[in-house]
């Protein structure tokens, strides 16, 4: 199970870290807006079913170790410092599913209607969800090493 977690969160965080980092300033810095734009939806539509199966698995196998674990006293309970870590964890976790969603429920679809009328994007629009995608993956980036970081405090209690 352990082995799965970590596969699955190195994909996710993986993803995540490659499109953040790599993928959307090579996109700004080399191509026109409109090509930004479609790379960025190619990509992540790449993505997104490896990442939202990740999550899937993580919470399947997270469930198994939560509740084999010696410190786990029960459902929100903030007994020790593993219990506070696994929930400020779980917490972050829940804030990144609906950074996640956003993105592939709001952003996304936004940015393929902008692309079927391709001529009569207005440039503001494009603008707008440009820096709206930049600012959803850097949250999500962010709020993964916030995850690890509570994770190492658990492992370490």
């Amino acid at each position: 199970m352990y082995w799965l977690h970590m596969l699955a969160a190195v994909t996710w965080v993986g993803s995540l870290a490659a499109i953040s980092i790599l993928v959307l300033p090579a996109a700004k810095r080399t191509l026109q807006p409109l090509d930004q734009l479609a790379f960025v939806t190619a990509i992540q539509g790449r993505v997104e079913g490896a990442a939202w199966f990740s999550l899937g698995l993580l919470a399947v196998t997270g469930l198994f170790q939560l509740s084999s674990n010696v410190h786990y006293d029960g459902f929100l309970a903030t007994s020790n410092q593993w219990s506070l870590a696994m929930l400020v964890k779980h917490i972050l976790t829940i804030l990144m599913i609906v950074v996640s969603a956003m993105q592939t429920w709001d952003v996304m679809p936004a940015i393929r209607r902008i692309l079927l009328r391709r001529k009569k994007a207005d440039r503001r629009d494009l603008d707008v969800l440009q820096r709206r995608e930049r600012r959803l993956a850097w949250t999500n980036l962010g709020l993964a090493i916030l995850i690890f970081g509570a994770t190492a405090i658990a492992r370490a209690s």
